[in-house]
């Protein structure tokens, strides 16, 4: 996980930028999903700059988000951005190794954060340790498709610069059926998956590239050695452009939102 906390260190700084927007979008989708009372204490697992955390925060009038990462740098983003919200709280932690008392929280929440674990059953396991009996766990995840054919054109064009295909560790989670059988191993019952479109149109290609230079994409194109950077950037642009149409330049994302109870 060492790989994964340097790069979203690297990228807190512009996480939460205009044309990855779909972030706030979706965690107002999930804190909807969870069906909260209002009295609940969450925890909110591989929180990032809090965009999950806040969205489920406004639905806790009496409650509290504990939110956790791995990264100072996105727990720096998160508190900055959480200054006079009571009802939520930053902690760094690994969510493999959380240090709560068992059957501690009501409710746990995880936005885009399970499939970098290697071991997605048994770390889900782990968590699920620390909810209470009819407590619920809520997770979403990118459906198979989301960033095409936009991310299709960067992998292709990274290849020409000698760089391997990125890695896409969502499409691991990326359909129903495959988080539908993660929380069933998991020992999750009544389970309930819905998807919804988060998708938008960018103004310009160079909305584009923020959202590749500011997320999990940017470990890659920093592979390309400097001098060849600017030719990079320039060659993908204009692939992009090819894309724009009357309303902008389509980003899809679809998002697969997960729900069950622990028995």
């Amino acid at each position: 996980m060492e790989g994964v906390k340097k790069t979203f260190d690297t990228v807190s700084g512009g996480y939460d930028k205009p044309a990855l927007r779909f972030f706030p979008i979706s965690a107002e989708n999930l804190a909807d999903f969870m069906k909260l009372e209002g009295c609940e204490q969450v925890l909110d697992l591989a929180t990032g700059t809090g965009n999950a955390a806040f969205a489920i925060a406004k639905h806790l009038p009496q409650g509290k988000v504990t939110g956790i990462d791995l990264s100072p740098g996105m727990l720096s983003q998160a508190r900055t951005k959480g200054k006079g919200k009571g009802n939520v709280e930053f902690m760094e932690m690994d969510l493999q190794n959380l240090s709560f008392p068992e059957r501690h929280f009501d409710a746990i929440s995880c936005a885009f954060g399970i499939f970098f674990l290697d071991d997605m059953e048994g770390a889900l396991k782990h968590v699920l340790t620390r909810v209470k009996q009819g407590g619920k766990i809520v997770m979403c995840g990118f459906a198979e498709g989301s960033f095409e054919p936009n991310s299709g054109l960067l992998c292709d064009r990274l290849a020409h610069h000698g760089v391997k295909r990125p890695e896409t560790p969502w499409m691991r989670l990326g359909s129903e059926t495959k988080w539908r059988e993660l929380l069933g191993l998991a020992g999750l019952t009544d389970i309930e998956i819905v998807r919804k479109d988060c998708g938008y149109f960018l103004d310009s290609s160079e909305d584009w590239w923020e959202l590749v230079w500011n997320a999990g994409f940017r470990r890659y194109v920093e592979q390309i050695p400097q001098e060849s950077l600017g030719a990079f950037r320039r060659e993908h642009l204009d692939d992009i452009d090819r894309l724009r149409t009357e309303e902008g330049i389509r980003l899809k994302i679809e998002v697969i939102y997960a729900m069950g109870f622990v028995s």
